[in-house]
């Protein structure tokens, strides 16, 4: 595909000024962990999340209910994006539809980074096939005031279910307290086939560690202290990629991990300054994700023994 020249504009502007990390500190970050935020992204329909006045004390991102803020989300591909900028097509629940950024090589990602984004958010399909996931994500999400270590347990009690299932997952921190768990999953499943599956998996995970694991949707009826984010795998509803730069004064980062090395790992230990050199002495702990996909048969067959109902989609 050759080289391409990617311009930064306004390099010097500050993007996280407590750290003392400027827009050209976050374009060098993912050009250093550039094959791992590619692998992350590469082919999936991506929103993008920009903070283009960077982060500051009382910034805020634009919402439904509130469109103003100093940040905001991306869905559809930016007016005046280069012509090597890939899109992938894809439906919203609400039936519309729209071209979403679908990065194909890593001057896509810099190039959205030079619009301001610090964290991307990938659909768990590929464009090939936008209808059914590749990619099982397992959402382990602690309740406030919640700390890292309780989650931990949580995430090693996972992969015991999916070891027993014959599945194998990949484990990354969130940026903030939570872990995701990754599983390459053949593509013959709908939305709601995997949101059922991970829904299955939390009932399990709530028999097991009755002491820490809920599958309650309403917030305020929840009374353990992790929750297993099973709509996460409905239409639309992404996660934050591994690599992405979570946008708080301390530009922490979404880290692939090990399992061996979950105990000891705490989100604080990986931030924009810190993942570069840890990439370059180990590289993607997540290398291995895409090489085996794996089939939801298993985790349906328990979502059938429990008597889930398939969601609605839509």
């Amino acid at each position: 595909m050759g080289r391409r020249t990617v311009r930064v504009s306004s390099p010097d502007k500050p993007y996280f000024p407590e750290r003392g990390l400027t827009k050209l500190d976050v374009v060098r970050y993912f050009l250093a962990v550039g094959d791992g935020i590619l692998r992350a992204l590469r082919d999936r329909p991506t929103m993008l999340e920009r903070w283009p006045r960077g982060v500051f004390e009382g910034a805020t991102i634009a919402t439904r209910a509130d469109n103003r803020g100093d940040a905001f989300y991306q869905k559809r591909v930016p007016a005046g994006a280069p012509d090597w900028v890939s899109t992938a097509h894809i439906t919203f629940p609400s039936g519309r539809t729209a071209d979403e950024v679908a990065p194909a090589e890593l001057a896509v990602v810099i190039w959205a980074v030079n619009l301001g984004t610090l964290r991307f958010h990938p659909w768990p399909v590929s464009k090939a096939d936008v209808e059914r996931p590749d990619q099982l994500r397992i959402d382990l999400d602690p309740l406030p005031g919640v700390g890292f270590d309780q989650v931990v347990p949580v995430a090693h009690e996972v992969r015991a279910l999916l070891d027993e299932l014959g599945l194998v997952g990949y484990p990354k921190t969130t940026g903030g307290r939570g872990l995701h768990v990754y599983v390459s999953i053949e593509p013959r499943w709908s939305f709601g086939d995997c949101r059922r599956a991970v829904l299955a998996l939390g009932r399990e995970m709530q028999r097991r560690r009755p002491d820490l694991v809920t599958t309650t949707w309403w917030r305020e009826q929840r009374d353990r202290p992790v929750f297993v984010d099973y709509n996460q795998m409905a239409r639309d509803h992404t996660m934050t990629s591994a690599y992405s730069i979570r946008p708080t004064p301390a530009a922490l980062v979404s880290a692939p991990l090990d399992w061996a090395e979950l105990d000891d790992a705490r989100p604080e230990d990986f931030d924009v300054t810190t993942m570069p050199v840890r990439f370059a002495d180990r590289g993607d702990p997540h290398a291995g994700l895409d090489e085996r996909r794996f089939s939801l048969t298993p985790l349906l067959e328990l979502a059938d023994r429990e008597g889930l109902e398939p969601p609605d989609e839509r």
